[in-house]
């Protein structure tokens, strides 16, 4: 009972990031619960239940998946979910073979940096939207802006505060506590609709929607895997650090690696956002000092039940669009700033035009929104900004401009 007690506690600290990715993404919030819950328990199959760590909907494929879902429908958009989950399990392949060299070869700061970056500012203006109560998109006005100001502004005060002041358990809950806020706001105002929750059951079977592959989908989504890939390493370096075992070790990145992809592929499966780890899980493994994995067995069995809950769909798809929007301004920066602190942390020197290049041309692209196509085929944002950081990396010459550089200062000499 214990086990169970402490695992229901370690979802709620997921809760509130777990289903605004869907409700974001106008994905189910329900099959999301049945995602991580199933994801999570695969990820535990994989590395013989030796981690102690929740898997749930990630930030990082937000963008991607709303431009997938409006371009090509939700089923293409998880086939192509599918088989970003699949070059993790390619990942964990070639880490086991190679080692985790390679990785940090392919993808050095200066590549991960401002494609963390992009994924974060390329929303800012959705968020905007949103947290004035518009569409993500800004072509309609859903709730009256005035009133979304108080709503929004509710919603990100709390969510800061939370993150600044907040002490021990309540300081892993931000995003729960700012939705909470802002929802007691909106209802105060009136504009909550909660036809969807009287018309809903008790019990119902989730949305789940079933993969279908589209090419265009597939190769938009395979480059959307770095930032996760390269933030799961530090996520198993700082689980690692909290519970003084060597994940990387025991049972080895490649595992690890591999159990994100697998339980990512489930959860697309259904209809479900990517799977990632949760560093709010592991604050409150910090904080509760529950290093047992069999607590995320039980948090995982409780995710699968809450989604069959047909009312708490209901009642999270009754959220007004202001609630979030405040909530993502800060989210957003905040992934944006981890790409910054990535380059910052590893003393990656902008002085060196090959480094600046690779930034530059990365977050331009990314955040101008450059598209290049043939034919029916056609790449861009972050998908695009990858695989050019990704390619300017390997080609650029490591000493490209130094002796330009050496040359004008003798000269100045």
């Amino acid at each position: 009972m214990m086990q169970f007690l402490l695992g229901a506690q370690m979802l709620f600290v997921a809760f509130g990031a777990l289903v605004l990715v869907p409700l974001l993404t106008g994905l189910d919030p329900n099959v999301a619960l049945f995602g991580a819950g199933v994801g999570t328990l695969l990820f535990q199959l994989v590395t013989k239940r030796s981690v102690p760590i929740f898997l749930a909907s990630s930030f990082a494929f937000i963008a991607p998946i709303m431009f997938g879902v409006q371009t090509w429908g939700i089923p293409a958009t998880m086939g192509g979910l599918m088989v970003a989950g699949l070059v993790y399990v390619i990942m964990g392949g070639i880490i086991k073979v190679r080692g985790v060299g390679f990785i940090h070869k392919l993808l050095p700061p200066v590549v991960v940096g401002p494609v963390i970056m992009v994924i974060g500012l390329g929303l800012a203006p959705a968020a905007v939207n949103m947290a004035l109560g518009k569409s993500g998109d800004g072509a309609f006005q859903l709730v009256d802006g005035s009133v979304a100001l108080w709503i929004s502004g509710v919603s990100l005060v709390t969510t800061i505060a939370m993150s600044v002041f907040a002490k021990g358990f309540f300081r892993l809950v931000p995003i729960l506590a700012g939705i909470v806020s802002g929802y007691l706001v909106a209802l105060f105002f009136g504009v909550v609709d909660f036809s969807p929750v009287l018309n809903a059951a008790w019990l119902a079977m989730p949305a789940f929607t079933a993969p279908a592959f589209n090419i265009n989908a597939i190769l938009f989504m395979i480059p959307v895997a770095i930032a996760p890939a390269v933030e799961h390493v530090g996520d198993m370096l700082a689980i690692s650090n909290v519970t003084g075992k060597d994940y990387l070790k025991k049972p080895g990145l490649h595992r690890t690696m591999a159990g994100d992809g697998v339980a990512t592929i489930a959860a697309s499966m259904f209809g479900a956002p990517p799977n990632t780890t949760y560093s709010e899980v592991t604050g409150a493994v910090m904080l509760t000092r529950a290093f047992n994995p069999a607590i995320m067995t039980w948090a995982a069995v409780t995710a699968i039940i809450l989604a069959f809950v047909g009312k708490l769909g209901a009642v999270l798809q009754t959220i007004p669009v202001p609630v979030m929007g405040g909530i993502m301004i800060l989210l957003f920066g905040s992934i944006a700033t981890v790409g910054l602190n990535t380059l910052i942390k590893n003393q990656v020197d902008l002085h060196k035009a090959r480094n600046l290049t690779i930034v530059a041309v990365t977050l331009v692209f990314g955040i101008g929104g450059m598209a290049f196509g043939i034919g029916e085929f056609s790449l861009q944002g972050i998908s695009l900004c990858g695989i050019v950081a990704i390619l300017l990396n390997l080609i650029l010459p490591h000493d490209m401009g130094e002796t330009h550089v050496v040359d004008n200062a003798q000269m100045e000499d």
